[in-house]
């Protein structure tokens, strides 16, 4: 083996995230010490982001097979039947901690990674979400890193040619110190042509393409996202990698159309762990080995030592299998599109990760060692305390008219609530000509243009709810994003998910982690909506502090004519509102109780999964029958709320509408709950929707029309809130521009 230049020692074995045990059992894997190389390699395959060592004994509760499901978790990316002979492939990501060391390129780059996961499936990237979360809006650094997350999402997908059409964005202090950025990526091929990283063939040539390797990366996304936040860690800009979309979209377009053809037996982005994890888990799907030459691969600088060859993250780069014979043909390709494309290695039968450097062996392990036999924990579990019962009787019920008029204005300009337009004006949605629903609504739509169909996508998790009950908070998630492509027209596909938590050492915190893992896992089992992807984020914490827990969901859904949709603002005036559902509103974790009253009360709203299963598929079908001109689902701030951003999103009319009080008015108004449904229909076909919900066995209540200038809810003949429609929207548009506005030029945010 090549000499050393350190000594490779428990010590240091620490200092790469590795516990004794885990060292002792590297050791017990070899024979001997491990090289300073294969130290490396071992630290970034065991480390969180790369084995999911903390969580793979409960992830096995997902459901993640179904009718339509064609590739479920352990590839690139997860891909479902989509019709005609198509296939939609999608996934979504964590690059939590880069974008929070260094938020432009942490964003870019998470941007660019997760497209790269797509395409390597053999599918064209067709839109990309993001869900988004911040500190406070008074944290000094909150603009700085808004600013520069926004902007790095807009930049990288903007040049690279993918439209970005939707996403989530969400503010609290519990993220002061680490914010979440969750990338996801949507694309569609042909279904019998879909491309699995599977490295085969004994003598078949590895191929290294795209950008050359730099130091950029070095433990990024790997170890950086495996630990928690120091007060060092926030010098670690150099961890961070550097995107280049314009490569990237070269990338796509070359490797879409050498794909294409029957060179390729495999294809891997070199992601978290770069050239390591790439070689090491096509060799390991495969059940064969791989021999790389260090000295082939192409370098940024003249010197690079062989552990940050092994290492490196730096973007925009793949790896490939091609059959023996076409490696030469295949680089011609390559060059034609101006990327650098070199032969480093082969596909060996003795089941090994092995490298050389400058003649001499520098790593060989078993495959198996990384990656079956990565360390697996049952990591000690302990329920959350339980919150103080909440009493409503304790807050007075606001007095009059205007007492409620100024709760909704507050409500709905609240960071939590305002409007996304600073956001998604950065974004182009319009790349591509297939956004048929833009930002700003309840979920995108995207045209399928080989068959007509829809995809609706949408990101969502309410943290709030599932601080309070991991369990209850994680099947809302799922719940509410089903509503939210039901309105669209769309029943739900399937889900990739970003499991977002605190150190998993701290049982309250794996507590939360299997509840949720429960309570989503029997969400998509009553919505027939598997789990085919994603991305366990661990060690969210700073100095100590655990995130709040966020369990982010990503669903698509089918609708099979994409132009018949609805829209989630009022159209045009006389329309009959209708509220369908049967959620009953509750002061628990609601937005009114938070900012009003300061106050999270002791549990979410309760969940009722059969009810919201009938409740989306009534609306997807009214809305697929063309019964339905607009419809928003009733979530955060509740009804008053909701009727709010029909108006604001809407093309003019406000509403008059009659919730006739069951409960006390600020709990009517401002009160939450799931199983809630607000649309429109034309007068004359009131009667068929009230027929349609009877049969569905699902609430449907006329509240009243659209029209007029303002939004006025009564109490019979009483007027209790009444607030005209540019009030609401000057509310509505000016916060983030102002939030983002106070960033400054310091990256501290001091």
């Amino acid at each position: 083996m090549a000499a050393q230049k350190v000594t490779v020692d428990e010590a240091l074995a620490a200092e790469h995230g590795l516990t004794p045990e885990e060292y002792e059992s590297i050791i017990a894997h070899l024979g001997r010490t491990p090289t300073l190389e294969e130290l490396g390699v071992f630290s970034v395959m065991w480390s969180e982001h790369c084995s999911y060592k903390s969580s793979r004994v409960h992830l096995k509760k997902f459901p993640t097979s179904g009718t339509a499901v064609l590739q479920g978790p352990g590839e690139n990316a997860g891909a479902v039947d989509i019709g005609g002979g198509m296939a939609a492939v999608f996934k979504i990501e964590s690059h939590n901690h880069p974008s929070y060391v260094e938020p432009y390129q942490g964003a870019a780059t998470g941007v660019g990674g997760i497209l790269r996961d797509v395409f390597t499936m053999g599918a064209r990237p067709v839109a990309n979400l993001n869900s988004l979360r911040f500190g406070s809006p008074e944290h000094p650094r909150t603009p700085y890193l808004l600013g520069g997350v926004v902007r790095g999402i807009g930049d990288y997908g903007n040049c690279v040619g993918v439209p970005t059409v939707g996403g989530e964005i969400y503010f609290d202090a519990g993220y002061d110190g680490n914010i979440l950025v969750n990338a996801f990526t949507l694309g569609v091929v042909r279904a019998d042509k879909l491309f699995r990283a599977v490295a085969s063939g004994k003598g078949n040539p590895v191929l290294y393409v795209g950008s050359k390797t730099g130091r950029d990366g070095i433990h990024g996304a790997s170890l950086l996202a495996s630990s928690e936040f120091k007060e060092e860690s926030e010098q670690m800009r150099p961890t961070v990698q550097v995107g280049d979309p314009f490569t990237e979209n070269l990338l796509i377009e070359a490797c879409l159309e050498v794909m294409a053809g029957d060179d390729v037996v495999a294809i891997q982005d070199m992601g978290a762990a770069g050239l390591t994890s790439s070689s090491v888990e096509m060799a390991g799907r495969g059940g064969v080995g791989i021999r790389l030459d260090l000295d082939r691969i192409p370098l940024r600088e003249d010197v690079i030592p062989p552990y940050e060859i092994l290492l490196s993250e730096s973007q925009e780069r793949m790896v490939l299998v091609v059959k023996q014979g076409r490696q030469a043909a295949v680089s011609e390709f390559f060059a034609r599109w101006g990327l650098s494309c070199v032969e480093i290695g082969e596909v060996t039968d003795d089941q090994r990760f092995s490298a050389t450097y400058r003649g001499e062996e520098v790593a060989s392990i078993p495959v198996a060692a990384l990656t079956d036999a990565a360390p697996a924990y049952e990591r000690p579990i302990s329920p959350r305390p339980p919150r103080p019962v909440f009493d409503p009787d304790t807050i007075a019920v606001p007095a009059g008219t205007e007492a409620h008029n100024r709760i909704l204005i507050d409500l709905i300009g609240s960071a939590n609530l305002c409007s996304r337009r600073w956001v998604y004006d950065q974004y182009d949605s319009y790349v591509g000509a297939n956004t048929v629903i833009h930002p700003g609504g309840d979920a995108a739509l995207v045209r399928v243009r080989e068959t007509g169909a829809g995809l609706a996508l949408t990101t969502d998790c309410n943290s709030r709810y599932v601080d309070l009950d991991a369990r209850v908070g994680a099947a809302h998630a799922v719940a509410e994003a089903v509503r939210n492509v039901a309105v669209t027209g769309a029943k739900p596909l399937a889900i990739s998910d970003c499991l977002n938590f605190g150190n998993p050492e701290k049982p309250d915190v794996m507590g939360q982690f299997a509840d949720a893992i429960e309570g989503m896992a029997e969400a998509c089992r009553v919505f027939d909506a598997p789990v085919i992807s994603g991305n366990v984020s661990f060690y969210n914490d700073t100095r100590g502090h655990s995130i709040p827990p966020t369990p982010v969901v990503a669903l698509v859904g089918l609708c099979k004519d994409a132009s018949a949709t609805a829209v989630s603002g009022f159209r045009s005036e006389g329309e009959s509102i209708y509220l369908l559902g049967d959620g009953r509103p509750e002061f628990g974790g609601s937005a009114y109780l938070a900012l009003c009253h300061g106050q999270a009360g002791d549990r979410p709203p309760v969940v009722d999964l059969e009810g919201e299963r009938k409740l989306s598929w009534l609306c997807a079908d009214i809305i697929a029958d063309g019964l339905v001109s607009c419809a928003h689902d009733v979530a955060e701030g509740g009804l008053a709320v909701a009727l709010a951003e029909m108006c604001l999103t809407g093309q003019g009319p406000g509403c008059t509408v009659d919730t006739e009080w069951r409960e006390r008015s600020d709990l009517a108004l401002f009160g939450e709950s799931g199983c809630r449904i607000l649309l429109t229909v034309a007068p004359e076909r009131a009667a068929d929707l009230e027929k349609a919900a009877a049969e569905a066995g699902v609430g449907c209540r006329r509240l009243g029309s659209t029209g007029g200038n303002a939004v006025s809810i009564k109490d019979g003949d009483q007027t209790v809130l009444q607030v005209e429609i540019q009030q609401l929207r000057d509310s509505w548009e000016a916060t983030l521009p102002a939030i983002a506005g106070r960033s400054g030029s310091a990256r501290d945010g001091s």
